[in-house]
Parts: structure tokens; sequence; C-alpha cells
């Protein structure tokens, strides 16, 4: 099986701090490039998170502050990070609801920009969740008969990722060999951003997820409570989901993007 590609995809996993989007940090990260002609090219970086990793985390994935000490921060890792997948499609394992999220922070706060404009995102475990309710262990032993003996490490759960959606499409007759159908059925919901603070309605305006105002547009938000951005600005949310606000905010009073550029923001 060979995925039917248009342009390059890239598979990656993190491993992390924890699982704040706002405030923990990648201590791994695995990148798997498919290129459309089938060539490969991979790279695993360690990463000192600038933070003390707390033992619930080095528990899992057994990445220890003192392994990463003398490793390259994001910061210095960011910019090779950003050619790599410079004109991919990406894709993961539970990759639309963390990895993607958390890997737009750490982009953004190395100023870094990161965008999903032009790019889609296929979640191989929404795909699995809707087949067959699984884990990623049980689904490698599943569609590929093969046990994930180092599970949590970010380069096996990259690859085994890869080779779960090539054993999906082989499996299952109704799913496509298409990067944009795979993507449209890995989505849960429309989001205009990563996090899912901010989602589209039927009619494609962007609506609060959460709060006070949740169902509710956010432009119209906006003109109520003039305060609202602000505190949203000043709060513990994601960098990603400030910036999207921000260029809503800046479409209302004429100085930003359309709502069809916000929209492709996150292909969904």
């Amino acid at each position: 099986m060979k995925l039917n590609l248009k342009k390059p995809i890239v598979f990656f996993d993190l491993e992390t701090t924890g699982i704040n989007i706002a405030k923990d940090r990648v201590v791994e990260i695995s990148i798997l490039k498919i290129l459309p002609n089938g060539n490969k090219e991979s790279k695993t970086w360690l990463v000192n998170p600038e933070m003390e990793i707390p033992k619930e985390a080095v528990d899992i994935h057994h990445i220890t502050n003192e392994r990463v000490v003398t490793e390259p921060t994001f910061n210095e890792l960011a910019p090779e990070i950003s050619k790599m997948i410079e004109g991919c499609d990406l894709a993961g394992f539970n990759s639309n609801r963390f990895d993607i999220p958390l890997l737009a922070e750490e982009m953004l706060r190395a100023k870094v920009d990161f965008t999903m404009k032009d790019r889609l995102a296929i979640d191989v475990q929404t795909i699995f969740h809707k087949k067959e309710q699984r884990t990623l262990t049980a689904g490698y032993k599943f569609y590929c008969d093969k046990d994930l003996t180092d599970a949590h490490s970010a380069k096996a759960d990259t690859l085994a990722t890869y080779e779960i959606l090539l054993a999906q499409l082989e499996k299952y007759d109704d799913l496509e060999n298409d990067i944009f159908t795979l993507s449209e059925y890995s989505q849960h919901s429309k989001r205009a951003d990563f996090a899912g603070f901010i989602l589209l309605n039927d009619k494609g305006e962007e609506v609060f997820s959460f709060g006070k105002y949740k169902g509710q547009k956010v432009t119209a938000v906006f003109k109520e409570n003039k305060g609202y951005y602000n505190w949203i600005q000043n709060a513990d949310f994601p960098r990603y989901t400030k910036k999207i606000l921000k260029q809503i905010k800046n479409k209302m009073s004429g100085t930003g993007y359309t709502l069809e550029d916000l929209k492709n923001k996150f292909n969904s």
C-alpha cells in the first residue's frame, strides 16, 4: 500500500512534560516525511524543555531531566523543524487534539510563525476510534499484527502511526486513499483554532465553545463585551487561539483577514 499524495505529508509525534497545551513543553519530537514518490525522510530530536520534567511524565516516556539537559532547546530547533515541515500536510495519533496544538504553541513561543493554511491534518487515532475504539498499542496489534515494544518513544509511535494508516486503507473499502478525504474523516468537529476553543457553526461562523458565551458568535461577543478580547489575550489560552482571535478582531476593524482566510487556517 502506498499513500496517494499530491504533496509531502509529515507524520510526527511529541513526547512532552505534560498535557497542558499552553504550559507544557516538548522533550522529544520525531518526524517522518513521506514524499509523493514514496521516498521517506526521518529525524528525531531530544529537546531541552527548559523546565523540570515531572515524574509522572518520566514514568510514561522515560525521558529524564538528565537526558535532555545538554540537548538543544525548541527555540534552537524551531527553524530546522519549520523548514522540514514546510509545504507538508500533517498526520499523527491524537494529533488534532494534542500534537498539532502543542507544536503550534512551541513554534509561536519560538517566534516562528505556524499556520494550517494550505495544510490538511489527518488524525489516525480518530479514524481508529471511529472504526474500532482502541489505543495506539492495541491498534498496532490489530491492524499490523505487531507488538509496539517501544511505546511512548516518539520515533516508534510515529512509525507505528504511519503503518496503521496504511493498514487502515487496506482494511476499510469505504476509506478513500485521498488526503483531503482522510483529513475530513479525522475531524470530530470543525474548529477555527487547534485546541477547540473556537468552533465553526453550520454557516462557517466562528463561535466560542466554552464559558458563558458558549455557542455564541465571536464577533457578536466582541461587540457586546469589549473587554472579553483583552481578557482572553491576557489569560492562559494557547497562543494559536489568541492569534486567531486577534485576526478576527482585526477583520472586524477592517485591518485583518477575511472570513474565508480564517476558515482556511484549519482545513477541516
